[in-house]
């Protein structure tokens, strides 16, 4: 990550295609976290790109370039869903899991896991991505987020609670099947 960030900074825009290669996946996974549909967390991506490409050096100095690169993709996030009207975002919601599917695994496991996870509010789903799938510790999440580390182990906590509420039906529907 490091590396793509110096390289764009020394040898300028040409280079912003090895970091869109290198994180692309995991920022359209957590964007579709924060905007809750596929065409929303794909305009987050490219306006985090723009603005990466415009100021390089920004995310080439930055103490934690991933990190960074989460933040400013959550900003976009939430400044496309800040211009969209309720309705649409919930018509867009209601279109999210039909379009989302196509990069979720296969298996059924991942999609009772997956729809716990939408079951949750925002502002935990987020934590438990960035902590499970995107394996940071809880002072580089609050540092994504602007949130205290406690703040942020606290929305795991009561996620994990909550997703264990959920599954555990699931599991038991399985074993008495």
């Amino acid at each position: 990550m490091r590396c793509c960030a110096n390289d764009l900074h020394d040898q300028g825009v040409d280079r912003l295609g090895s970091l869109y290669d290198l994180t692309s996946e995991r920022l359209v996974r957590y964007a579709v976290t924060v905007t809750r549909n596929m065409p929303d967390a794909e305009d987050a991506i490219q306006a985090t790109m723009v603005r990466i490409a415009m100021k390089p050096k920004i995310l080439a100095t930055a103490q934690q370039p991933w990190a960074y690169l989460l933040r400013v993709t959550r900003n976009e996030a939430l400044r496309i869903l800040q211009k969209r009207k309720p309705f649409q975002i919930f018509a867009q919601c209601r279109q999210l899991w039909a379009r989302d599917e196509e990069i979720v695994e296969e298996n059924d496991q991942a999609r009772v896991i997956r729809r716990a996870l939408k079951r949750l509010p925002t502002n935990q789903s987020e934590v438990v991505v960035l902590k499970i799938w995107e394996d940071m510790t809880f002072a580089e999440i609050a540092s994504v987020l602007d949130e205290s580390p406690n703040t942020v182990a606290s929305r795991y906590r009561y996620a994990l609670q909550k997703l264990d509420n959920y599954l555990r039906p699931a599991t038991h529907e399985d074993i008495n099947v």
